[in-house]
């Protein structure tokens, strides 16, 4: 499957929302980079504006075509994706609901996986070389475990994560209320 979409065909994607959250607010998508922050914690505060920027510059100059993770909604392709999210980030997720959503109208869609950020925000000095490396990687939609990655001479592996950069329209799927009883009984 090609990871670039320009459709209108329906397409469901997943977001960890709060729950008194308006939908689809860009601050309460637990994808946003810059939405939560850690007070005090100026280390990982910069290295995710660092790895972000990066990505960024690299889009700009060789996949501009891509939407711009700064300028699309980061949700997760599939329901198994955010809940391995969840598994990993369990912080970024507390007190939040997984919510599906879909598209309305035509789109632009993208699909990456996520475990290149953290990869990417570990606290190791890469060379710009291996940025852009990686930031091809994540661009061309390459997976962390087909590539074999090192962090303190141990191989570094970590389940993918599917995220979508979507840009265009989302409404909420809401789930059907569901009966406990069989069709015919009361």
């Amino acid at each position: 499957m090609d990871h670039l979409l320009k459709d209108s065909a329906p397409l469901e994607l997943y977001a960890w929302l709060d729950d008194d959250a308006e939908w689809p607010g860009w601050d309460i998508l637990v994808g946003n980079p810059f939405a939560h922050s850690l007070p005090g914690d100026q280390f990982t505060t910069v290295q995710n504006y660092f790895a972000e920027y990066h990505l960024e510059y690299f889009r700009q100059r060789l996949y501009p075509h891509f939407p711009s993770r700064l300028h699309a909604l980061l949700l997760f392709a599939t329901r198994v994706d955010a809940e391995t999210f969840r598994a990993k980030h369990p912080a970024r997720t507390f007190g939040k609901s997984l919510v599906r959503a879909r598209s309305k109208g035509s789109y632009v869609c993208s699909f990456h996986d996520a475990s290149w950020l953290d990869y990417l925000r570990l606290p190791h000095s890469l060379s710009l070389s291996t940025l852009d490396e990686i930031a091809n990687h994540y661009w061309k939609g390459a997976l962390v475990e087909e590539v074999g990655l090192t962090f303190l001479n141990e191989r570094w592996r970590e389940p993918p994560v599917i995220e979508a950069l979507f840009q265009g329209i989302l409404e909420p799927v809401t789930a059907h209320p569901q009966s406990g009883l069989l069709p015919g009984f009361t």
